[in-house]
């Protein structure tokens, strides 16, 4: 289980006037993400999604509040966290001069894979991902979509416990996205936990269990997607969070 408590992060950054000012990018955030699940973290560009995903992921340290996964710390556990997890953001650069059948030979090189297992397990993923009428082509030559499908297999190549997928789909052709989706569904049957953060409402309405909605660093509203459609009489996320918006403001 991942438990996330009251985690902020700050950060410095210069005015016009090349003055030094603290800002926090994250306000203090809390979330519990169980086995066999798909959480959503919704909000606009800036509002603090792929900070939080980050610490989480181990890529930042949280200024306070704690991140747990299965009971370990980064502080005390970091190799044996990451062992357990697989971070992807919309702009993860790979590669360009490899196949990607090298680098998942490689990935799997690098968390240990047993060379009698990764073949077979690289010819599983490519089925999973569609991927055997590109595999071994050079990564520079494929398509955005293809590139990203890439990017995904790699991160199962260890066979990981949780997703961290930061906008997985940004960008995506229809098809690409729709493999990408149903690649999350599946990963949720076995057992895995899938954070998926997202600005495309519609996509997390469709696959996420529970959906935490983010705005200014701040958790503005979260719940499973029927319930905030009917705490906010709306029909769909999107008008929710327009509406969970116009309330914060009026409250200001």
């Amino acid at each position: 289980m991942l438990e996330i408590k009251d985690v902020k992060k700050k950060f410095v950054r210069y005015t016009k006037n090349k003055k030094k000012e603290e800002f926090y990018a994250d306000k203090g955030i809390s979330l519990t993400a169980k086995e066999g699940s798909i959480i959503g973290v919704l909000g606009p560009n800036g509002a603090g999604k792929t900070t939080l995903l980050r610490m989480i992921g181990g890529i930042l340290e949280p200024t306070s509040g704690s991140i747990t996964i299965d009971n370990l710390t980064y502080d005390k556990n970091e190799i044996e966290i990451k062992k357990k997890i697989a971070y992807l953001s919309g702009n993860t650069k790979i590669y360009q001069s490899i196949s990607g059948y090298e680098l998942l030979k490689m990935c799997g090189d690098l968390y240990g894979v047993p060379k009698d297992e990764i073949e077979n397990r690289i010819k599983a993923i490519s089925k999973e991902l569609e991927l055997d009428s590109f595999l071994h082509n050079r990564i520079g030559n494929l398509s955005t979509g293809q590139t990203q499908r890439i990017n995904i297999a790699r991160c199962l190549v260890h066979e990981p416990k949780y997703y961290i997928l930061d906008e997985a789909t940004s960008g995506l052709d229809i098809i690409s996205s729709q493999v990408i989706l149903d690649f999350i569904k599946k990963e949720k049957e076995k057992g895995k936990v899938v954070l998926y953060s997202t600005h495309y409402m519609e996509e997390a309405e469709n696959i996420c269990d529970y959906v935490v909605m983010i705005h200014k660093g701040l958790v503005i509203k979260e719940g499973t997607p029927d319930n905030i459609k009917e705490a906010t009489n709306t029909t769909n996320l999107r008008d929710a969070f327009f509406a969970l918006i116009e309330e914060v403001e009026d409250e200001k």
